[in-house]
């Protein structure tokens, strides 16, 4: 037999109308963009460039943009993310954007369009395409190469691939890196500089322009700040891990 759901308290619930204020779809006003997009999107014209800047913050942008105008200038763009479902979602995105007859797609399981100026693809593709052109003695046909989620360069398993794609991507071809969570930014664009012969210009963005709040929702469909006035942990909580209500655990 379930438990009724018990009443919160007045504190709990100005608690939560704290929590669930200010949310809703802000007023539309023309886009303008951040002196952190416009410098980057200056510098990709002659350098390296990587990004670190927080999630929402409008990374992407800089790339859209680039590409653009590579594409006004008749040149190729590579694009490329860690997983198949980002790729198959920025290959929408970008037909959209650019036009289907612009934009290709290459995966392990997917080939479409793959002569177009514009090609979304995971890294391993990318950097297969590389190996295949040392072996051929051919090249790439890129003049810009995204590389969405830099930060993968250190994952165990996964890093060696990002870190093959740059050390392999000739001068000539131009790379951005974007990621929200990379570390020792400076020390990162050292290394590409030291191997690739190339600048790197490192642009920083400012704090995530869209606040994240933690909240946890019970079994009985009432909302709890996930941390309480004090910043720490919301002791209302406890109540849950005692109960065993709504599968909630309380890590140590």
């Amino acid at each position: 037999m379930s438990r009724p759901p018990q009443a919160q308290t007045l504190a709990q619930l100005k608690a939560v109308e704290k929590l669930l204020s200010g949310l809703g779809v802000p007023e539309p006003k023309p886009f303008k963009p951040d002196p952190f997009q416009l410098e980057a999107l200056s510098a990709i014209e002659t350098e390296d460039v990587l990004v670190t800047a927080p999630t929402g913050s409008g990374k992407t942008w800089i790339a859209r943009e680039e590409i653009r105008r590579l594409l006004e200038q008749g040149k190729r763009s590579w694009y490329t993310t860690p997983l198949k479902a980002l790729t198959n979602s920025k290959y929408a995105e970008f037909q959209l954007e650019f036009g289907a007859e612009n934009v290709g797609i290459l995966t392990g399981d997917r080939k479409e369009n793959s002569d177009a100026p514009i090609i979304v693809g995971t890294t391993e593709i990318y950097r297969n395409q590389l190996f295949d052109a040392l072996r051929e003695g051919g090249q790439v046909e890129a003049d810009l190469v995204i590389l969405d989620e830099a930060h993968y360069l250190s994952d165990e398993e996964r890093g060696h691939v990002w870190e093959e794609a740059i050390i392999l991507s000739p001068p000539r071809i131009r790379l951005l890196l974007l990621s929200a969570t990379v570390g020792k930014a400076q020390e990162f664009a050292s290394w590409i500089e030291e191997i690739r012969g190339t600048r790197v210009r490192v642009i920083k963005a400012g704090p995530r322009p869209v606040e994240l709040r933690a909240a946890y929702l019970s079994s009985d469909l009432q909302l709890f700040p996930l941390l309480g006035p004090d910043g720490g942990f919301n002791r209302d909580l406890e109540q849950f891990a005692r109960q065993g209500s709504g599968g909630f655990r309380r890590r140590r």
